[in-house]
């Protein structure tokens, strides 16, 4: 699967068989369903995770929440779009 593929995934009601959870949280997230999306990766412990909670709570507008998770993904929160940054987690976990 690359980019495209899963941009093109986003017109179907399930996302695709046998994509990571990460994946998963970023399709859902994508949908719309933000809570889908925050649950699949609340409770993970690594950093991959916490990024895309970082964005999540971003995207939310809770920056103080945010920043705690980027720290915890080694991170800082980018100078970018949200969509930039939704692109950016998909290239690093394609």
């Amino acid at each position: 699967m690359n980019l495209t593929t899963f941009k093109e995934s986003l017109s179907a009601t399930a996302p695709p068989a046998g994509i990571s959870v990460y994946l998963q949280a970023l399709w859902f997230d994508a949908k719309g369903n933000w809570e889908k999306a925050h649950v699949l990766v609340q409770a993970l412990p690594d950093k991959n995770a916490a990024w895309i909670h970082a964005y999540l709570h971003r995207k939310e507008g809770d920056a103080w929440n945010a920043d705690y998770w980027y720290r915890r993904a080694s991170k800082t929160r980018p100078a970018v779009t949200l969509e930039e940054e939704w692109e950016g987690l998909l290239k690093v976990l394609l």
